[in-house]
């Protein structure tokens, strides 16, 4: 009679497959052409987008101009904007620095100033974008004496708000600089909320902080201030394998730093007196259970992480540190029985 069910559909299957090959396909050259026209087209420069930034520096270089971008932006930055904008064009400023090197040695000490006023701005947003824009021009020598002189106003920052992109912004600028001796009394203030950072839970600010307190414990008028300042009782928790290998490292480097400090013979003329929630405590205190911590370290998964701990072992073997020595080798004994 007629064909069965299964010869009548056999080819319609093969059409449909055939119709879906040819689709796909179209799909995929259209696709194609679409990719392909993205990559040819040159959209009008918006100068404002970082993209288009980046895209003006490359042509100005290989021509050999000065594009007039990063002047054009600071000149809008005196005129009167609104929160946001005052933000875009900081951000914009930032990236123009980077980027157009020539014109960013170009500007002059009065645009470094104009940039520091908007550390004044009543807007967090404003004081980050203008924090970042002084880090940029800090990577140009002839800057750097003029943005030190709002080393002051950037302390007062962290010590007054807190807030932790602020924190991070600020800290990321100090440690780019060289600080002055004019601004070490203002740093004996702002030490406890540097030790808040570094005790936070925000591993940014933290790994900032730290390495800010890591280079202050280097000058000997601030390294008792260091030393004296209180912490919170699990202070040690900082030494625990569980952090993120970079913060641990920094800490390490932290402690090398303060139990190097203390053994100088110009530190250890003075009879020091510390309170008894203090860092010295902590760290170098006869209840101080940091031996524990550094032998714990010495068999971590990161390789820079068991030098440095190694490194603040040999650091606290010294006369002094009887106490910390005998708990060194009380848990050096202690580990090595447990492995066997």
């Amino acid at each position: 009679m007629g064909k069965s069910v299964p010869q009548r559909l056999g080819p319609l299957d093969i059409r449909k497959s055939v119709v879906s090959l040819a689709t796909g396909a179209g799909a995929i050259y259209l696709l194609y052409k679409a990719i392909r026209a993205g990559m040819k087209c040159q959209p009008p420069l918006c100068t404002n987008s970082p993209i288009c930034i980046a895209r003006l520096a490359i042509e100005r270089e290989r021509h050999g101009r000065d594009s007039g971008e990063l002047r054009r932006l600071l000149n809008s930055l005196e005129s009167k904007q609104d929160e946001y904008a005052r933000s875009m064009i900081l951000h914009s400023i930032t990236r123009c620095v980077y980027l157009l090197e020539a014109e960013a040695s170009a500007c002059t000490a009065d645009d470094i100033v104009l940039v520091g006023s908007m550390l004044d701005d009543k807007e967090n947003s404003v004081k980050i974008q203008a924090l970042n824009t002084l880090k940029a021009f800090s990577g140009i020598r002839k800057f750097r004496l003029k943005i030190q002189e709002h080393s002051i106003k950037v302390l007062e920052l962290i010590a007054t708000i807190w807030d932790s992109e602020l924190h991070i912004a600020s800290l990321r600028l100090l440690n780019n600089l060289p600080l002055p001796d004019f601004a070490h009394p203002q740093l004996r203030r702002v030490m406890p909320a540097l030790m808040e950072i570094l005790q936070s839970d925000y591993i940014l600010a933290q790994v900032q902080a730290i390495r800010l307190l890591s280079s202050l414990a280097q000058k000997n008028d601030l390294l008792y201030d260091i030393l004296n300042c209180q912490v919170h009782s699990n202070f040690l928790n900082l030494f625990q394998a569980s952090q993120p290998g970079s913060l641990l490292f920094e800490v390490l480097v932290f402690a090398e730093r303060l139990s190097e400090g203390r053994n100088t013979p110009h530190y250890r003329a003075v009879k020091w007196h510390y309170n008894e929630q203090s860092l010295h405590e902590a760290l170098f205190g006869d209840e101080s259970r940091l031996a524990d911590r550094l032998l714990a370290l010495v068999i971590h998964p990161e390789e820079e992480v068991q030098i440095q701990a190694c490194k603040v072992i040999v650091s606290l073997q010294c006369p002094k540190d009887v106490g910390l020595r005998t708990s060194l080798g009380q848990a050096s004994r202690s580990c090595f029985n447990n492995g066997e």
